[in-house]
């Protein structure tokens, strides 16, 4: 068996050796230009000549929640394309999301300003039923963001593209459903994939019809967001605020008003970091799976993007 490890920006060398370690007797090297045939691959946002040179792939992982860069690529035919379940990231998205969410809803930004003005001020508690929060995606993030923010006694709704039930969430479904979840909202935190369907769903129509001061925490992609929607409606007054950890351009570029708006939080999309130990452990049972002949968790069907 012959494993190869494409992953941009990704020093390959603790991968190599970790992977070596988890699939003894397998061949692991990291591509370069005409490397030999592989059966599987480990990539991250690999390049199309990548592809084009190994038509005889049996299956990428990838090693992200997310595929879209992947999946925008020329695929070799029949290849299978396996995302990550978890691998660590969906405990580390709950912290961000919740923090995210409770700094607003405790003004605790404002109270820092305060502080370093040596203002010793206090503010009127909100009740948590006014501030009802809306997950926009429940597949493995989501569903544990979810159940996070229920602990913490928020109202939470959930929306997905097909039916869910989860305890303590009030799920809502399908694009019939979708104007009614998001007029239930004051925070929405958008976990959804990034699909053609997707792209763009974060905009003026959508997020006016979230509840007056209503809040952003968008830690899925930045192309779900139109920027421009999401400053007038700050600037307007409907919206109070965002918490945003992903950009159309990554960097964000210096010049963008994201840096410089009162009432945005911008993070480096570090909302929840891949754990290599963690997914090189998870990589390799499934390609051991895969080589039983067994179905494995995670894989991605093309046509809808996840």
């Amino acid at each position: 068996m012959h494993v190869l490890f494409c992953c941009a920006d990704t020093r390959p060398e603790p991968w190599l050796e970790g992977l070596r370690a988890a699939l003894p007797g397998a061949t692991v090297s990291e591509w370069r230009p005409g490397a030999p045939q592989a059966d599987h691959a480990v990539v991250w946002s690999p390049p199309q000549r990548f592809l084009d040179e190994q038509p005889a792939l049996q299956a990428m992982f990838n090693i992200g929640a997310g595929v879209d860069a992947l999946l925008r690529l020329r695929l070799p035919p029949g290849v299978r394309v396996v995302r990550l379940n978890d691998a660590g990231m969906s405990v580390q998205m709950a912290e961000y999301v919740c923090h995210a969410v409770i700094r607003h809803f405790r003004e605790f930004a404002a109270y820092g300003a305060d502080a370093r003005e040596g203002r010793w001020t206090l503010r009127k508690p909100r009740p948590r039923a006014d501030f009802p929060v809306g997950v926009m995606g429940l597949g493995v993030l989501g569903e544990r963001v979810a159940r996070a923010l229920h602990l913490f006694e928020f109202p939470v709704h959930g929306w997905s593209r097909s039916p869910r039930a989860l305890d303590g969430v009030v799920c809502h479904a399908g694009t019939e459903g979708f104007d009614a979840f998001l007029g239930e909202c004051r925070v929405l935190v958008n976990l959804l994939p990034l699909t053609p369907q997707t792209q763009d769903i974060l905009n003026r129509r959508t997020l006016s019809r979230l509840r007056e001061g209503a809040y952003l925490v968008n830690v899925a992609r930045g192309a779900h967001l139109v920027d421009e929607d999401l400053l007038a409606l700050l600037d307007g007054g409907h919206m109070a605020g965002a918490t945003l950890d992903v950009f159309r351009t990554e960097p964000l570029p210096a010049e963008h008003p994201f840096w410089r708006h009162p009432n945005i939080t911008v993070t480096p999309h570090i909302s929840a970091r891949t754990l290599r130990d963690e997914s090189i452990a998870q990589i390799a049972g499934k390609i051991q799976a895969l080589a039983r002949g067994e179905r494995v968790d995670g894989e991605v069907d093309p046509q809808r993007g996840y």
